[in-house]
């Protein structure tokens, strides 16, 4: 059966002669693999062009239940991101955003108000000319709300020098908890600065790079320690580099 839904280009891998694999996320199917007919030249009805990391592209499928992929029947550009594909450090962005995606998004989401934040935050990434090097923390952190593991701030009154982040339970305490996933006073106390940043914003948050690092390598660890089977991401190091 067909369906026409939007969807948001993950990644592609190699597959066979005749077809790549893309991994896409879709507003109405979540995260989907399809084949991709590796094609060129001005007849292929499906330009593999289209298919970079954090392309939005309104597309044509065939969804049959139980099969590992399906097939692509059209697609085409929703909006035009050119300053994502030649800005180096955008691109960086765009490949590390997009493996990051590709792992935390599981083939049975469907959620979209999932997809409406990862869109939104790909058309900001586009316009956006300051504070670029803060934006992938942004969307990390606002990413943990659709995905049922954001931290608990709502106890504000422990957010202070004296309160430790509890990087398993979520949450700010008193105490030192008794294992080792956590953040000191210190850490804790930066982290809580860091709630305050937004797209809005993130010009205004001066970072070091060495910062952004020790930033980026927490929320990782959040992730990991909330989600199953969640790998090194080999974008990591390019990111930190340019960044």
């Amino acid at each position: 059966m067909l369906h026409k839904t939007q969807g948001i280009v993950l990644g592609t891998s190699p597959y066979s002669d005749v077809y790549s694999i893309t991994h896409v996320f879709t507003r109405d199917f979540g995260r989907v693999s399809y084949l991709l007919p590796k094609s060129h030249g001005k007849k292929a009805r499906i330009k593999t062009s289209l298919f970079f990391p954090l392309s939005v592209l309104n597309m044509e499928v065939e969804h049959l239940p139980l099969r590992d992929i399906q097939r692509l029947k059209d697609a085409e550009i929703e909006f035009p991101v050119y300053d994502i594909y030649t800005n180096m450090t955008k691109v960086a962005i765009a490949f590390f955003l997009s493996e990051f995606l590709s792992r935390v998004l599981r083939e049975s989401d469907n959620n979209e108000s999932t997809y409406d934040f990862v869109k939104n935050s790909i058309e900001t990434l586009e316009a956006a000319e300051k504070g670029l090097g803060n934006f992938h923390l942004v969307f990390m952190l606002r990413l943990t709300r659709f995905l049922g593991i954001y931290p608990n701030v709502q106890s504000g009154e422990l957010i202070n020098k004296n309160s430790y982040f509890d990087m398993l339970h979520g949450e700010f305490v008193m105490k030192e908890p008794l294992h080792s996933h956590y953040l000191d006073r210190q850490q804790s106390t930066y982290l809580s600065y860091f709630y305050r940043m937004s797209y809005n914003n993130m010009h205004l948050f001066k970072l070091s790079r060495d910062q952004r690092n020790i930033i980026v390598g927490h929320l990782l660890t959040y992730y990991r320690l909330h989600l199953y089977n969640f790998p090194h991401l080999k974008s990591l190091d390019v990111l930190r580099e340019l960044i």
